[in-house]
């Protein structure tokens, strides 16, 4: 792999990396995994290989990083990790570099302890990296709010008059949000179909999938504190990958007067790894123009947004994966400074290990959308795979893939694959 001496410690391995890997040294993003022996334990990754902190730690490469307690990378999720905050992780982070850069030699000679922290990555199950506190699904992306105005309202006034001047977002379930590779049942509940006068229990006949990402907080605040908009980033730990399924007919019959419930809480998936906002810095990027002129507590400076490429695919049950969408989180009218400080400026406190998510990410051509619903355009536009098959929603056996990374000159990283299997659902009877 090519040396990237711009970046920090962006050099060659020891460990061998594929072309084009999501995780290059520069990127070692942190995740929990299963290893052999029924291990849980804090993990990173370079190329197609797992990292072990907890041996690391324990073998003293991390005995002058305060991480709190011995057993930091040897719970459960990586909530007491998280909580040191951004400078501890950066020292982790470059330590791990260090240890597996080309001219380190102290664990590449040692070959009994190396079979003990590096495990291939076929070897491995990853886990849910965190126990999330909350979780809060933004509605930031102002293609996808548009699109949805003219399906469902007036096409010529599509934005609601509050869109352009505030971050649109609610409260959803935690409890729902697992991790990559967990297949999610079809969800049963109310529809009020074109046939019946009254609505029916059936299973959703409108399973989607929303191509988002979701950023971590690292700090807590108490009731009454608010985050000014300068200082969110000191409060974000890293970003994943999220895929929000819904329920549209469900949706479309509870929403009023309150929004998404049971269309939403039935499922939420993400990635196994969260990328560090610092391994993302070298992305920043200027975001939409917002007009009218925003409130002063939204008001910030300098590029807030980021330029992750994204795409989200369908693979049938027994045929190839089909491209769906492309698109980039850079399209994100409100940036995540921005939904931070919206979040709290009314006193709401945050936890660590909260999630947020974008809300649907959707560019400005039908090829970036980031839905079914907008692909499909309400189910009026099916779109043809692969195989030959038609798709206006999910069907049961499909599984969902939505990948992103981020790319500069000679510089990548990514976050892997956020997969999600549609299973039937599970006939309740009364």
């Amino acid at each position: 792999m090519k040396s990237m001496t711009n970046y920090p410690f962006y050099n060659e391995s020891w460990l061998e990396i594929p072309e084009n890997s999501d995780f290059p040294l520069y990127n070692i993003p942190f995740g929990m995994a299963w290893l052999p022996g029924k291990k849980l334990h804090a993990v990173s990754r370079i190329g197609d290989d797992v990292i072990d902190l907890d041996m690391l730690c324990h073998s003293g490469y991390f005995k002058d990083i305060n991480l709190g307690v011995d057993d930091c990378f040897h719970q459960k999720t990586l909530n007491n990790f998280i909580s040191l905050g951004r400078e501890t992780a950066g020292k982790v982070r470059t330590r791990i570099a260090e240890i597996f850069e080309s001219t380190n030699s102290t664990l590449k000679d040692n070959a009994d302890l190396k079979k003990q922290v590096i495990i291939g990555i076929d070897k491995v199950k990853m886990a849910m990296p965190i126990l999330p506190g909350d979780y809060t699904d933004f509605y930031s992306s102002i293609e996808h709010a548009t699109n949805v105005g003219k399906m469902f309202r007036d096409p010529a006034n599509a934005l609601l008059p509050n869109w352009r001047h505030l971050p649109v977002g609610y409260h959803g379930r935690s409890s729902s949000i697992v991790v990559s590779g967990t297949p999610l049942h079809r969800p049963m509940g109310q529809v009020k179909t074109n046939e019946s006068e009254n609505p029916v229990f059936i299973p959703t006949q409108e399973l989607d999938f929303e191509l988002e990402m979701a950023f971590i907080t690292c700090n807590s605040t108490k009731l009454g504190d608010s985050i000014p908009v300068q200082q969110a980033e000191d409060h974000i730990f890293g970003m994943v990958l999220f895929n929000d399924m819904s329920a549209r007919d469900i949706q479309r019959w509870e929403y009023v007067p309150l929004g998404p419930f049971l269309s939403k809480s039935f499922g939420s998936v993400i990635s196994p790894w969260i990328v560090t906002m610092d391994a993302l810095e070298p992305f920043r990027t200027e975001g939409p123009a917002q007009t009218p002129e925003v409130l002063p507590y939204l008001k910030f400076k300098g590029p807030k947004n980021f330029d992750i490429s994204l795409e989200a695919a369908i693979q049938p049950e027994k045929s190839v994966e089909y491209i769906v969408c492309k698109t980039n989180f850079r399209y994100m009218y409100w940036n995540m400074s921005q939904q931070l400080a919206h979040q709290t400026i009314n006193g709401c406190n945050i936890n660590v290990a909260d999630i947020y998510a974008s809300g649907t990410i959707s560019g400005p051509e039908p090829g970036s959308f980031g839905s079914l619903l907008e692909i499909a355009w309400k189910g009026t536009q099916p779109i043809k795979l692969t195989d030959g098959s038609t798709r206006a929603f999910l069907e049961d056996g499909d599984t969902m893939v939505i990948r992103g990374y981020a790319q500069k000159d000679n510089l990548r990283i990514g976050f892997g694959d956020c997969v999600t299997k549609v299973l039937p659902a599970i006939k309740k009877i009364f």
